[in-house]
């Protein structure tokens, strides 16, 4: 095992956090701050993306099933116990990692820490349980079904890739979540829950050696129980063709059954998606343009200051031109989406129905004008400034440090894209946001989402 300080003297907000790694594959991160709370928070390098499709949603759903209780915690008794110190505890799943986070009081670190980590790693999956949760994480598909940003939100992904599993929904479809079995739950876990591909984080006001030590003797406590007794013969043939500190793999590539996902080439024209959805009173326009992902971290950068330049603040070119000058639409945003394999430049606004094709226009000739000409200096200053202080604001406290050093660990392998970001995006220059815009962003080649609100009571349906 071995312990690494982080120099991190480029961003004078953040600290040394400390990575001590183990035999078997676990990464511990940990740092020393004073403010009086400790966070945990694991991270693993498992989402909705390792999936097949015949079990899409279950790291939604194992998600749920971990704080069903273990072979020492019967359900329910992990959170009554977190309640009774007045700590706090959730999770979330995304489409490349789950993590599962506490925060405690520094007295209770020790006690609570062990309880989370066996949660995680040792969970029962019991029969019963699993019946009772399905209904639960059905009701939450339900749910998401009513939204109409999720919905948006889903025609879009779903147009922008046709083959990585980025174009699914994390929660997985109710026809899907109905016909899983616990057993198939507890051979996900087996196969995926590992040390090595687990980061675990702790930053708060105790020792870092101490921290460590904590973390370190609850992972220690051997997996058992219910859970290992059911692993399946496919799980046992997987983790034997894996092993342990697959480096490579568990770094920069995703493993999705057999198949390494490989980025999608860029759009070569204008593909579209038109829905009528009922209960919009506006209509909804997305453009998304296909751009790289985490494993192609450098060339974010550049894109991620061309979201702020078109839509963060009310000084941003989309928000000043559409919205506050000539009152074409009532939201605007940019976003430049990052997952692993590839990432997508997400424009979304809503606008009355008339409108759509000149917001359309305008966007695709506000893309035109990034790839002809360089942004101000005074844009470019707005937004360092902007990414300076939120970076500041957004870690000040150990949950924020702890997601922040979890993400970064879990996905890119290391913590230097995490301490280096505002000095990548202050870097930047003129003429390397217009090479972006022109190798990205083409306003002839791209996907469009049109939802329309519906006249009457007419049904919401899809076309193209």
């Amino acid at each position: 095992m071995t312990s690494t300080l982080i120099q991190s003297s480029a961003v004078q907000s953040l600290t040394a956090p400390t990575i001590h790694r183990l035999s078997n594959g676990l990464t511990i991160v940990a740092e020393q701050l004073p403010v009086d709370a400790v966070s945990l928070n694991i991270w693993l390098n498992v989402g909705s993306a390792v999936e097949p499709d015949e079990i899409n949603g279950m790291a939604h759903f194992l998600e749920h099933m971990v704080f069903k209780g273990t072979d020492r915690l019967q359900s329910g008794e992990f959170e009554r116990r977190v309640e009774e110190r007045g700590a706090v505890t959730n999770a979330a799943t995304s489409q490349d990692y789950t993590h599962y986070y506490i925060t405690t009081a520094p007295k209770d670190f020790a006690d609570l820490a062990p309880l989370q980590i066996d949660v995680v790693m040792n969970p029962s999956i019991p029969d019963d349980g699993f019946e009772r949760e399905r209904h639960v994480v059905l009701e939450e598909i339900r749910r998401s079904q009513d939204n109409p940003r999720r919905r948006t939100f889903q025609h879009a992904t779903e147009l922008t890739f046709d083959r990585l599993p980025y174009r699914r929904q994390v929660l997985g479809p109710s026809s899907v979540i109905e016909h899983l079995a616990p057993q198939q739950m507890r051979d996900f876990h087996a196969r995926w829950y590992r040390p090595e591909s687990v980061v675990a984080v702790a930053v708060g006001n105790l020792p870092v050696d101490e921290l460590i030590r904590i973390v370190e003797a609850g992972f220690a406590r051997k997996q058992g129980g219910q859970r290992a007794e059911g692993r399946g013969q496919e799980a046992e043939e997987d983790a034997g063709r894996q092993g342990h500190g697959d480096a490579e793999n568990s770094k920069f590539k995703i493993q999705n059954s057999s198949l390494l996902l490989s980025p999608e080439a860029p759009f070569q024209t204008i593909i579209r998606r038109e829905v009528t959805d009922r209960s919009l009173q506006q209509a909804r326009l997305v453009m998304i343009w296909r751009v790289p992902g985490l494993n192609d971290l450098p060339q974010t950068y550049a894109l991620d200051v061309l979201a702020s330049i078109l839509s963060h603040g009310r000084t941003a070119r989309l928000v000043q031109d559409l919205r506050e000058r000539r009152g074409l639409v009532s939201s605007i945003s940019v976003s430049n989406m990052t997952y692993q394999c590839q990432g997508a430049f997400y424009i979304s606004a809503h606008l009355p129905e008339e409108n759509l094709a000149v917001v359309e226009a305008t966007i695709a000739q506000h893309i035109r004008t990034l790839q002809q000409d360089l942004v101000t200096e005074a844009e470019i200053a707005r937004v360092r400034t902007r990414v300076a202080n939120q970076f500041v604001f957004g870690n000040e406290t150990p949950s924020d440090r702890s997601g922040l050093y979890g993400y970064y660990q879990s996905l890119m392998g290391d913590l230097a894209s995490a301490l280096t970001y505002p000095a990548q995006i202050q870097a930047l220059s003129p003429e390397q946001l217009r090479l972006a815009a022109q190798r990205y962003l083409s306003p002839e080649a791209y996907a469009a989402v049109v939802i329309r609100p519906a006249k009457g009571d007419s049904e919401m349906r899809s076309e193209g």
